[in-house]
């Protein structure tokens, strides 16, 4: 069983400070690389906020106190210390020539049985793949939100991964209490797929005076037994990836159905994003002002 004791994280932001979070708590050392050393400070408190609900929800974890969950994570805006990792997760924005820069920095640094996770959840793994020494160790992983709590990955083949690379991803998820579940390659895999569509659609709804954002999350509480409705999910994600994921799936299927409602463009405009502006969908400022207190 393959386990890795070193992994580097690209991208401090909500879901790269959440896994450095999840792994180091669990005894794993974690390098997380950031341009914006703000983003990096941030990671910090973040995870500081964190990591007393993850205790509280996780009774077996194996590192108990924050100091030395911090002492495990290597914060750095540099890729010097890449050359001796064997497996780099990167969770940058969805932007296609963002990623492609991040992964031809990396090939100067890794060693070239560096295995790569892809945390995604539009981006071709194929296309990744494709400007790699070793295509076959490209992998794409999309974790959910938050993920010190949700088990399931999605893991995503692309054209070049190998059945070895495979095993070795599932071996290190098993062994960090996740559940993976493999795809195939193609735009949005199976999640975004889905999800994205439905939320546009619920922005529709909104847009369309249907019905009021609080009404159209209440149907799937309690109609659906969601525990948490699709606009609400929206704000949790952000409402500015929610508009790249649908402009991803909008081009590379040529399809009407995803084109992006124009209230979710116009929020994006005004920067209400959801949680992280503290307004979206839903008014967060009250739970802003009080981390922040």
């Amino acid at each position: 069983m393959h386990t890795f004791e070193t992994i580097g994280i690209i991208g401090a932001g909500v879901m790269g400070s959440d896994l450095a979070l999840d792994l180091a708590s669990q005894g794993y050392r974690v390098i997380l690389k950031d341009i914006h050393e703000e983003a990096l400070e941030k990671a910090k408190v973040k995870i500081r906020e964190d990591f007393k609900l993850v205790k509280l929800m996780k009774k077996e974890l194996p590192v108990k106190e924050i100091e030395q969950v911090l002492s495990n994570i290597m914060f750095t805006t540099t890729y010097q210390s890449f050359h001796a990792v064997p497996f780099v997760i990167e969770n940058i924005t969805e932007n296609w020539e963002a990623k492609q820069k991040v992964y031809l920095e990396l090939q100067e640094y890794c060693q070239e049985d560096t295995i790569y996770g892809v945390n995604t959840s539009c981006i071709s793994i194929t296309k990744v793949g494709a400007i790699l020494p070793r295509p076959e160790h490209a992998i794409g992983m999309h974790f959910m939100n938050p993920v010190p709590l949700k088990q399931m990955v999605e893991i995503i083949k692309g054209y070049y991964t190998s059945e070895d690379t495979i095993r070795m991803i599932k071996d290190f998820l098993k062994a960090i209490g996740k559940k993976p579940v493999l795809v195939n390659d193609s735009p949005g895999f199976v999640t975004n797929r889905v999800l994205m569509p439905m939320i546009n659609e619920c922005i529709w709804a909104v847009h369309d005076g249907v019905a009021a954002p609080q009404d159209v999350d209440k149907i799937f509480r309690l109609g659906f037994s969601h525990k948490m409705g699709p606009l609400a999910t929206a704000d949790l994600i952000g409402l500015d990836t929610i508009l790249n994921s649908i402009l991803v799936l909008y081009e590379s299927y040529n399809d009407p159905k995803y084109r992006p409602c124009p209230l979710l463009v116009k929020m994006v405009d005004a920067g209400l994003l959801g949680k992280k502006s503290g307004k979206g969908f839903f008014d967060y400022t009250s739970v802003l002002a009080h981390s922040h207190a």
